[in-house]
């Protein structure tokens, strides 16, 4: 059986509780006031339920016409690949996202943390999370 992982972000944290060939699993804790990275996935296609809170989701093809919708708990949402996408915490959330297994398959277009570039940097993320939370 494989363990929980939790994976510290500037906006929150990642709580991984499934990753295999075929699928992933995860809980966004999102922090209210927070936003993750504007990004967008070349293979990884994601389906996402808020479970608790509130988030504004910023979606769509062009970086300069993005969709803004709110979600309210038991709102989800399908993203395929090449969606640019983003979310806001408008309060503190919870958010179940399962996916295929690509969990690096990111591009960053914009972050308020200053993160860039394509994949995920874990110690980048762990500084930046003390930084912006207390525990």
């Amino acid at each position: 059986m494989q363990e929980v992982i939790i994976k510290p972000k500037p906006w929150g944290r990642e709580v991984w509780f499934a990753h295999t060939q075929h699928y992933a699993g995860k809980i966004l804790e999102v922090t209210k006031g927070h936003r993750l990275s504007l990004q967008i996935h070349d293979k990884k296609m994601e389906t996402q339920y808020l479970y608790k809170g509130k988030v504004k989701l910023f979606i769509g093809q062009d970086q300069n016409g993005l969709k803004e919708v709110i979600l309210n708990p038991g709102d989800k949402i399908d993203i395929p690949p090449h969606t640019i996408h983003r979310i806001e915490a408008l309060e503190d959330s919870e958010i179940f996202e399962v996916s295929t297994p690509e969990l690096d398959d990111v591009i960053k277009l914009a972050d308020d943390y200053g993160r860039t570039g394509t994949g995920n940097n874990e110690a980048v993320d762990q500084s930046l999370h003390a930084q912006h939370h207390t525990t």
